[in-house]
């Protein structure tokens, strides 16, 4: 073998990316053409887009540590600072250890009355509305009770002192750099919550408490004030966005399926479930899990990982230079059709027990994988599970936009225009009402 076939180097499109083109049609386009990775110029830089999870095993989890977060994080650092999900390598790593105990499986437990509290109130809501034959902001709504459980877990009782200024994120739309000079101006917030909080003697049990208790492992040391900011900034975005958005497609993916709805409602119907339930019984709703699994499978809310190599490697048999940009974009392998039978259609079923054999592991990577996915997962997907199962056990919700919805792709995958839908009162509730 030659050694210019050593270096084999993947084809790809000769002109470079247009910023102005829509990304995913631009991605389609070349995966059609070229397979399952293609080199191309992005922003300027050499770059390898993968679709297939043999690429993506090698860079996220057997060789992990030759690859730092690439240039999309940039966008991120701006906004959220030097937090996990942007710092690299040992400070990473001493971050993570500190962060980790936060998200405990004790921890989420003790969470779920607050998840609780927090749909009540979009409930009771939602259910006037119904009564009153009157359409609602599923988007909106969604966002802002989001937003509502994020702040309270974080700041806890002084989520009224201030903290209620982070809504900004749940109710500006916008991703631009007036956003972000907004956004950065709250850390202010945090800094004022944490003085009140040694000049009280009690950190507090929520987790800014945490964070400030918190001490490195190597040295002792607890966490320094302007990192602790981050940190909280990055809960903030990552909490809120992410589950928002999930939640916002499933309620649009549910209104389009009737068949999957009623199933839904009958699993509510025959399995008991107390609002302060634990965490084991949330394991014995199994469709209503599939179905946010499917959600997450359609629109992942991260939608594209991408990251930078530090030094030469290898994709199967393609030569990776270092310091070529790697892009994972999980909304194409979630479609993939060698790993997904109908990969548009939904279909929760396809992630029962037979019909789950044989697929690759990598198949599905909403949260990521390996040392880097997302340390928030279980929160997340306790949050989005009685979320559903509160609401849908009452509610049902019509749709009646014919228009496909259109994507936005900014750092999260969003729906471009708020769904408005009609909410009616399901059995019993509509009896009581």
């Amino acid at each position: 073998m030659n050694a210019q076939r050593q270096r084999r180097i993947p084809p790809g499109p000769r002109d470079p990316y247009d910023p102005k083109a829509n990304p995913l049609h631009w991605m389609a386009e070349n995966f059609e053409q070229f397979g399952d990775i293609f080199k191309a110029s992005i922003h300027g830089r050499d770059t390898y887009v993968v679709r297939h999870p043999k690429y993506v095993e090698r860079v996220l989890l057997k060789n992990w540590s030759n690859y730092v977060k690439g240039q999309a994080i940039k966008r991120i650092a701006f906004l959220l600072g030097k937090g996990i999900m942007v710092s690299e390598g040992k400070f990473w790593k001493s971050q993570r250890r500190m962060i980790q105990p936060a998200f405990r499986q004790e921890v989420i437990a003790g969470l779920t009355g607050l998840i609780a509290r927090t749909n009540q109130t979009l409930l009771t809501d939602w259910e006037r509305a119904a009564q009153r034959g009157q359409v609602v902001d599923v988007t909106s709504d969604v966002s802002h009770m989001v937003m509502q459980f994020v702040l309270a877990s974080i700041f806890g009782n002084d989520v009224d002192a201030g903290a209620s200024a982070f809504e900004v994120l749940s109710v500006d739309p916008a991703r631009d750099l007036e956003f972000i000079e907004k956004f950065r101006s709250l850390t202010s917030v945090v800094r004022d919550i944490m003085q009140r909080r040694r000049e009280r003697g009690a950190l507090g049990t929520d987790f800014l408490g945490m964070l400030m208790a918190a001490r490195a492992r190597e040295t002792g040391l607890p966490m320094p004030d302007t990192q602790i900011v981050n940190e909280v900034m990055t809960l903030v975005v990552a909490g809120h966005e992410t589950t928002a958005s999930t939640i916002n497609w499933t309620w649009y993916l549910l209104s389009q399926h009737p068949d999957v709805e009623q199933r839904l409602t009958a699993e509510l119907e025959r399995l008991p479930y107390q609002q302060k339930g634990t965490l084991e019984e949330l394991d014995h709703f199994v469709y209503t899990r599939r179905i946010l699994e499917e959600a997450m499978r359609l629109y992942p809310a991260g939608w594209l990982l991408t990251r930078r190599a530090l030094n030469d490697d290898w994709l199967d048999d393609f030569f990776v230079p270092a310091r070529t940009e790697i892009y994972i974009p999980i909304y194409f392998i979630q479609r993939h059709p060698d790993l997904w039978v109908e990969p548009d259609r939904f279909n929760p079923d396809r992630f029962t027990p037979e019909n789950s054999v044989g697929r690759h592991p990598l198949a599905m990577l909403p949260f990521s994988v390996g040392p880097r996915n997302c340390i928030g997962e279980q929160l997340a997907r306790t949050e989005m599970q009685m979320h559903l199962m509160m609401i849908a056990k009452r509610l049902r919700f019509q749709y009646n936009d014919a228009k496909t919805p259109e994507l936005e792709l900014g750092i999260n995958l969003r729906s471009k225009n708020n769904f408005l839908m009609t909410p009616s009162l399901k059995g019993g509730a509509a009896r009581g009402a």
